[in-house]
């Protein structure tokens, strides 16, 4: 059953905040929020907003994700179910955008199925990956993907074949419409259930030695895109070897930080403001132009509105 929120506070801003439903744990309120787990509740939602009008922006795990200090003045639909919702039919699975994508990487293990180990750990739901093709290892789900089903804001469904997708590095041609992921059809292959499940911990073992726990460490992940092959690397390049080549560990604003192990990821502590955490990568992506001549790209996407000048 979908669940609304309109609330007021005080301090005057009225509406839910987001910084309850995103990794960063930092945003400011958005006119309401109705959270949705299933395809039907998500069409009652689309279909509800439209009869009255309403604007609405998407939002699902909350994580490759910053929301401005000011919010959102718009509705929020957030699809997002705690339960998995996955079929298997043969080697092929059929998801719900909904679950959270390493739901998805655990129960394609547990199935012996492989070509899902990249997803591994990785936050978010499965619609968010689809989208910005999530991924790890020189791997990323959009390799998997068959078809999706895409619902647009007046709730009407299509198919939408995964060639027709434009599968990239962290991208896809979904990030250019309005277009929300409903279900996805992966085509996945046989494997040795006993070697994935030792690879699996072996990944959760590298994450958690790595990168910060998002359940208790505010952060978004990787802030930064990886650089591209050029004409010297054949590669993609990590971007945290440049940041921490060019001494982006030692800067600081507010009481945004990089990560102590990893240059990529930015945390957030207590009292954190989005604003911090912006300026500081606009830092950390200046020393590395200085140092190296690369320009970076920004991985995490920004939602909301920001002071003229910042975003």
């Amino acid at each position: 059953m979908s669940k609304s929120e309109s609330t007021w506070r005080p301090d005057g801003a009225n509406g839910p905040l987001l910084s309850l439903y995103t990794t960063f744990r930092i945003g400011g309120p958005c006119r309401g929020l109705t959270t949705c787990e299933t395809r039907a509740e998500l069409r009652r939602a689309v279909e509800a907003l439209g009869e009255v009008g309403e604007e609405f922006v998407l939002l699902g795990g909350g994580s490759n994700l910053l929301v401005s200090d000011a919010g959102v003045n718009q509705q929020v639909i957030r699809y997002f179910s705690e339960k998995p919702q996955i079929a298997r039919q043969g080697n092929e699975l059929v998801v719900q955008a909904a679950t959270r994508l390493d739901d998805l990487a655990s129960y394609a293990v547990q199935e012996g199925l492989d070509g899902l180990l990249c997803c591994t750990g990785i936050p978010g739901t499965v619609g968010g990956a689809i989208v910005g093709n999530a991924g790890a290892f020189g791997e990323q789900i959009g390799d998997r993907v068959l078809s999706v089903i895409a619902m647009d804001h007046h709730a009407n469904e299509r198919e939408i074949p995964g060639d027709e997708l434009a599968f990239g590095y962290r991208q896809s041609r979904l990030q250019n419409t309005d277009s929300i992921v409903v279900s996805v059809r992966l085509r996945l292959r046989l494997g040795d259930r006993d070697r994935l499940r030792t690879r699996r911990q072996e990944i959760l073992a590298l994450r958690a030695a790595k990168h910060p726990d998002w359940q208790h460490t505010p952060t978004a992940g990787s802030f930064f895109k990886n650089i591209e092959p050029t004409s010297k690397a054949e590669r993609r390049q990590a971007a945290g070897w440049f940041l921490e080549q060019a001494g982006a560990k030692a800067l600081r604003v507010g009481k945004a930080r990089p990560f102590e192990k990893h240059a990529n990821i930015i945390v957030a502590e207590r009292g954190c403001r989005a604003v911090d955490v912006l300026e500081l990568s606009r830092q950390m992506a200046a020393l590395v132009k200085e140092k190296f001549g690369i320009e970076l790209h920004r991985e995490v996407r920004l939602l909301g509105s920001w002071p003229a000048g910042v975003a």
